[in-house]
């Protein structure tokens, strides 16, 4: 039997999160002035329960930045065999959410590899803020993901890993994988999907205005948010 975390070591990790996120690289506002931000899913057959979830708590991620200028968001997705396709900038949650029910989960293996190549070219093209991916598992050579997180980072955009479920080996390059590129890790399951939301609208208010509108953004979002980011910065 799996041991689960505790409650109060969930709370220390999201403490920690919070901290990964406002230490991170600055993020530079493409030229639209909207973030741009590339939200990475597995959808092989394991996330399978949980996709209804991330379908119905994509919107928050709209909602945060409305009134710092928007946010350009693109969803990219695996599943099946050799399946990894990427939609075009989405400007709204309701186009966000039409792309994410036309998507069903398939099985077959992770390719990470291709999703960060992919965020690589498109921040070459214009520049990307951030990178949220969710996903489960990691099948893939770790050497390879982590020169490609490193470059990510070089070129100012982090990497902020939602990990669901308990696999150590996932955790591990999970956690390798956001520190080389300058981001954050946490590890999520389906009792903590409303903290999950939280979290992706603070990345996303992140990757439009940068570590001050990630402050004001806790200090107007209250409860969990706002005293862990208290708590944070009574500790620097």
């Amino acid at each position: 039997m799996t041991t689960l975390p505790s409650a109060g070591r969930r709370a220390t990790e999201i403490a920690e999160f919070l901290d990964q996120l406002r230490a991170a690289q600055p993020a530079t506002v493409g030229f639209s002035g909207r973030g741009r931000l590339i939200f990475a899913l597995d959808a092989t057959a394991s996330r399978e329960p949980t996709w209804d979830h991330a379908c119905r708590i994509q919107g928050e991620m709209f909602e945060a930045t409305a009134a710092l200028g928007g946010l350009d968001l693109q969803l990219v997705y695996y599943r099946g065999f050799d399946e990894c396709k990427a939609s075009r900038w989405l400007g709204s949650a309701a186009d966000l959410h039409r792309v994410m029910r036309s998507v069903s989960c398939a099985g077959g293996e992770t390719q990470i590899e291709r999703v960060f190549e992919h965020a690589i070219r498109e921040t070459g093209k214009a520049q990307v803020n951030a990178l949220a991916f969710i996903g489960d598992a990691m099948e893939e050579k770790l050497d390879r993901l982590c020169r490609l997180a490193g470059r990510l980072g070089a070129v100012g955009v982090p990497i902020f890993v939602f990990h669901e479920g308990f696999d150590p080996d996932a955790e591990d390059a999970f956690q390798q994988i956001a520190s080389l590129s300058r981001g954050a890790y946490l590890a999520f399951d389906l009792t903590s999907i409303a903290r999950l939301k939280e979290l992706l609208g603070a990345v996303a208010v992140y990757a439009t205005g940068g570590h001050a509108a990630l402050a004001a953004h806790s200090a107007k979002l209250g409860g969990e948010v706002l005293r862990l980011t208290a708590q944070l910065r009574r500790s620097q």
